[in-house]
């Protein structure tokens, strides 16, 4: 037998001609810190050092090791952290932090190399971007990345340890971190899937034998529902579990089945036509998927067209006359538009995945999931279990941005093979299942005409949108217009068109990107014909005092006042300027729970929320710390465990706004205890008193519960749901009755000036500079507040110009199911990036903080294109902006 060295020992090899070098990595070896994502070599994740070299460990094969030396993430700093390592807390150069170790290994062999040859030189964002081109981040820490890098090549983190502003950074720079991907039980075993190969049918007949006749196998179960229909390509049918993910794949192919195929129907086009296969008749529509955040109101349905939802309109008719009679008259003040937009995958680096386990008629289930507790309550339901025999575990969370927040197959299948094979049993996705049936944010055709009055108003809009949601239901595009630029009427109508297609699924900041994309052109182009600078105009026709603000800080950038009007450029390569504004909703869970407890003069915050990036731990640490005059890291967080206090999902931007004001409260409770039970008060002058009265205290708990804010005193803050009218008021109170959601006064906000250079011949579009205002109150965790802000600025990028999934349009099969194929942005693709923060407009919340996640994604997309005109005179209909599809529009002006 060969054998290889790693981090320093002796590893032997298997004989296994087919092994690679990640599956003993992270099998045989158990060092989980290398990643397995794409397994095609292109994000980098799994990258470990041979003799030195970097290599992508997901496509060598293990016996290429023979005889070298491999170094994975354990190995690098093991005894002192690198520079890189140090560099890399110190910047937040990570989020969820499943790319960090291949980012890390790749780094550190570049920082050394670098060293070598040029000592302490700054190298440059291009050759650090050459350097880590074969990694990419889906949170888009790029921004921190690039100085981290520069920062560790040029010396000044030598000798240095660092005190991170992210509590678990040093996990996560050195692999430490654990995943549920990284569970491994004894005796566990792997379980697969088995998805339908057709769009439309029924399972006729279902044989599990087979597959339960092979060695090494353990269970086989049927996951069909009740009428055994399938609806889309990859529609789970069964799934089997064994001994290895090999033996089960095997089983899988074994597992024989009849079908009844069924007319199917593929895309937005084809299902809104009247002959078109209907893909859920009347007496199944509620197993349609749901791609918004919270329960949906009643909706018409037309054959596979659900709608319109239009009960945010305001004076509908009235609109509709005003808008012909201003195309009778042709108006140029008119703005009419069909705008399209095409479907983004979350693309989440650490797949669905679920360890499930019986210990007698107790379940514990380890769940990459934004709702540890809601979930634990769903599985509770489900299996008609108390809930206290149900424990929902999520330590770590590489990534989720909406598509994690549901009770999914890979939970379902997990926990039905655990009980059959009465053994512990991990369901993990690979990138094809990943990037075809977990969701998606749903393409979408967006018409829409806006009117502003003779006196410079805004008198009319119209919005009509077509989401192509796939087998699901439930968007919100068109509706979310009412709530920003107010006018004299308001017509708003959202259809969803249902499909063979797997379903939509909730994604950062659902509606709103496609939404901005369609009303912010147009708003750019009723600045353009009446001639008015388009931030005047918002700041005319949006009287949120939060944007108000945004929009004055945006209007004295120096690139906003050096602004040349459009097309003025010539030549080959043009640069443009533009602007969007974007707006979510203050969004918080009550009920949610902190404990604040001191135990062994030790701080110790609880709750059952998770982290998938977004940084709670650090928020809740960096709160106790605060109110203690500690530090962060003095602060135990505990979190991902169903078994804590009830706290909030990950989701709409909830998790800040929900555990901070019961943080405060139980602290308050807290000290009140400590200081009733102390029997010597702190040493006069001391400049650390809670710090001495904690050392002396017995151990004491206290609990906060999520109050209701107060009454907001600042002049024009109220919540937007109110200027929706009576309709606005129902809504908030379905939200908060059926999803658990409150909907606050106050609205987060964002304004985005974008600077754009556009290759007019070959129809690339590079973005350089990206000044993002966000106005979301006070800013809990500064640094990873920049780091949210500056990655949800890479997903708008990649939104606006890269991501698109396709499909073949017969058979319904997702062919951009590798990430070789779907295009997510890399390093080089960083902008340079600049956030303002404006604090104010949420006094009301105790701790004036809400979320950042969704609002700082939305107005990147229309800002993009705004620049894009204003480099070209060419208007963008459609995302992403492909260059074919900008030569086109280049070629389409020039000969007009």
């Amino acid at each position: 037998m060969s054998t290889m060295t790693i981090n320093g020992r002796a590893a032997p090899l298997p004989n296994d001609l087919d092994a690679l070098l990640i599956d003993v990595v992270r099998g045989e070896l158990n060092l989980t810190g290398t990643k397995l994502v794409c397994g095609a070599g292109v994000c980098g994740a799994c990258t470990v050092l041979v003799d030195g070299a970097p290599v992508v460990s997901c496509l060598m094969p293990a016996g290429a090791a023979a005889g070298k030396s491999v170094t994975t993430i354990e190995g690098i700093g093991a005894a002192a952290l690198h520079p890189v390592q140090q560099a890399f807390m110190a910047h937040d150069a990570l989020q969820c932090g499943f790319c960090t170790p291949g980012f890390v290994v790749e780094a550190a062999a570049f920082c050394d190399r670098w060293r070598a040859a040029k000592g302490n030189a700054v190298p440059s964002r291009e050759e650090i971007a050459a350097a880590l081109s074969g990694h990419l981040c889906r949170c888009g820490a790029y921004d921190g990345i690039y100085n981290a890098v520069a920062a560790a090549c040029s010396g000044q983190f030598d000798g240095r340890d660092v005190v991170p502003p992210r509590v678990e950074a040093r996990d996560k720079v050195t692999g430490a971190a654990k995943y549920t991907v990284d569970i491994r039980h004894d005796g566990q075993l792997e379980g697969v899937v088995l998805r339908s190969p057709i769009a439309h049918g029924r399972i006729a007949a279902l044989d599990l034998a087979p597959a339960l006749a092979l060695p090494g196998v353990a269970a086989a179960v049927s996951l069909l529902g009740d009428d055994r229909m399938v609806r889309y390509i990859g529609y789970p049918i069964a799934a089997v579990a064994a001994k290895d993910r090999k033996t089960a794949l095997t089983a899988i192919a074994a597992i024989k089945f009849s079908s009844e195929p069924l007319p199917a129907v593929i895309g937005l086009d084809a299902a809104r036509k009247q002959d078109a296969p209907v893909v859920f008749d009347k007496s199944s529509r509620k197993k349609a998927g749901n791609v918004s955040e919270g329960a949906g109101g009643p909706a018409a349905w037309k054959g596979n067209v659900r709608g319109p939802s239009a009960a945010f309109s305001l004076k509908p008719k009235k609109v509709r006359s005003w808008v012909e009679s201003a195309r009778a008259a042709h108006d140029p003040l008119l703005v009419e538009a069909t705008f399209r937009t095409g479907t983004q995958q979350h693309a989440c680096l650490e797949p669905h995945a679920a360890v499930a386990r019986f210990d007698g008629d107790s379940l514990t289930v380890h769940v990459s999931t934004q709702a540890v507790f809601h979930l634990k309550e769903l599985i509770a339901k489900r299996y008609k279990l108390p809930h206290g025999k149900v424990r929902v575990v999520a330590d770590h969370v590489g990534g989720g941005f909406g598509s994690k927040a549901s009770f999914g197959t890979e939970t379902v299948a997990a926990i039905e093979l655990a009980r059959a094979a009465k053994a512990p049993v991990g369901v993990a996705f690979d990138r094809h299942e990943e990037l075809s049936v977990t969701g998606y944010r749903p393409a979408a055709e967006m018409k829409i005409a806006l009117l502003p009055s003779s006196a410079g108003d805004l008198k009319a809009l119209s919005f009509t949108a077509y989401a192509d949601t796939g087998a699901a239901t439930n968007s919100t595009l068109a509706g979310l217009a009412r709530l920003i630029y107010p006018a004299e009427g308001k017509e708003l109508a959202d259809f969803d068109v249902i499909s063979n297609l797997p379903p939509g699924a909730p994604f950062r900041g659902p509606g709103g990107p496609p939404m901005a994309f369609a009303l912010e052109q147009a708003v750019d182009e009723a600045a353009i014909r009446m001639k008015l600078d388009p931030i005047a105009l918002r700041k005319r026709w949006d009287p949120n005092p939060n944007r108000q603000r945004l929009y004055d800080w945006a209007s004295g950038l120096d690139i906003w006042r050096k602004r040349k009007n459009a097309a003025s450029e010539s030549g080959r390569y043009r640069r443009g300027i533009g602007v969007a504004t974007g707006y979510w909703l203050y969004i918080w869970q009550p009920g949610s729970k902190i404990e604040v407890a001191v135990k062994g003069g030790r701080l110790i915050a609880s709750t059952s929320t998770q982290d998938i990036g977004q940084g709670s731990r650090t928020v809740i640490a960096n709160t106790v710390a605060h109110e203690f005059g500690v530090e962060p890291h003095e602060v135990e967080v505990r979190i991902g465990d169903s078994d804590l206090p009830e706290g909030p999902g990950a989701g709409g931007s909830r998790t800040t706004a929900s555990v901070i004001p019961p943080t405060l409260l139980a602290v308050q409770k807290l000290k009140a205890a400590i200081q009733q039970g102390s029997k010597r008060q702190p040493v006069p002058g001391s400049n650390a008193p809670w710090r001495e009265l904690l050392a002396a205290s017995p151990d004491l708990s206290a609990s906060g519960v999520r109050p209701e804010d107060s009454k907001p005193t600042a002049p024009g803050v109220r919540s937007p749901l109110r200027d929706a009218g009576f309709i606005g008021i129902i809504f908030g109170w379905m939200m908060r009755r059926f999803s658990n959601l409150a909907i606050g006064a106050g609205v987060p906000s964002s304004v985005q000036v974008v600077e754009v250079e556009v290759d007019t011949w070959l129809g690339h579009v590079r973005v350089l500079s990206v000044h993002t205002g966000i106005a979301v109150g006070k800013i809990a965790a500064p640094a990873l507040a920049r780091s949210q802000a500056a990655g949800s600025v890479i997903q708008g990028v990649g939104y606006a110009l890269y991501e698109a999934r396709e499909t073949d349009p017969r058979s319904g099969e997702v062919l951009s199911a590798g990430m070789e194929d779907y295009r997510i942005p890399g390093i080089a693709d960083t902008p340079v990036i600049d956030v303002h923060f404006d604090e104010g407009g949420f006094g009301h919340v105790l701790g004036g903080s809400v979320g950042i996640g969704e609002v700082a994604t939305v107005p990147t997309s229309p800002a993009i294109a705004n620049a894009i005109m204003n480099a070209t005179g060419v208007r963008p209909m459609e995302i992403p902006i492909r260059p074919d599809r900008l030569i086109a529009a280049l070629k389409g002006r020039a000969a007009a």
